[in-house]
């Protein structure tokens, strides 16, 4: 139930003013923070570094791909979005496809960009920036998921005892194991 703000007590709306502007601070540090690696990666690439280190940079990077817009169209399809509304305005908890791997696929999709840039550069500096964005986004996850149990209760708290946050091996591996006790030997 949303509670109307002239009801709310100030303490109350002042800690959710608050709450909010952390947030938009962290996405624009997050924001750029990636931007600064992709400058940083272009002009360091070129330089002498592992190239398997750099294939593998390019495979997470289709990883992360995947996780990344693979959302988009898998809440638009499954997640109740009214018409004209953005994708990430959902009324139904979605937890199939890739929502049934990680909770958290785009956020997830942004951690391995950091790590493929990281890859790709091989540079301490692209590094370092990419672990303080890392972190900051892993702090916004922890904020989305308490916002997924305000907004969808205890059917989230049991998705979250199914689902891992960002651990798509975890999540792979439990995914297998549930549907082997449903009885359903494909994935």
């Amino acid at each position: 139930m949303i509670k109307d703000q002239t009801t709310m007590k100030p303490w109350k709306l002042s800690v959710s003013i608050i709450i909010v502007s952390i947030i938009i601070v962290s996405i624009i540090i997050v924001s750029i923070l990636l931007v600064a690696q992709y400058i940083l990666t272009f002009f360091v690439f070129k330089l002498p570094g592992w190239p398997l280190l750099q294939w593998a940079g390019w495979g997470i990077w289709v990883l992360a791909l995947a996780f990344g817009f693979g959302p988009i169209f898998i809440l638009r399809q499954k997640g109740g979005v009214a018409k004209g509304k953005s994708y990430v305005e959902t009324t139904r908890l979605v937890d199939t496809s890739l929502y049934a791997i990680v909770r958290h696929p785009q956020y997830l999709s942004g951690i391995l960009f950091n790590l493929v840039l990281m890859l790709l550069a091989q540079h301490w500096l692209v590094a370092l920036l990419g672990v303080i964005s890392a972190v900051l986004i892993w702090l916004d996850i922890q904020t989305a998921d308490q916002d997924g149990i305000e907004k969808f209760g205890d059917e989230y708290r049991q998705y979250i005892q199914r689902v891992p946050q960002i651990n798509f091996l975890l999540g792979i591996f439990r995914l297998a194991k549930r549907k082997k006790a449903a009885g359903i030997n494909n994935l």
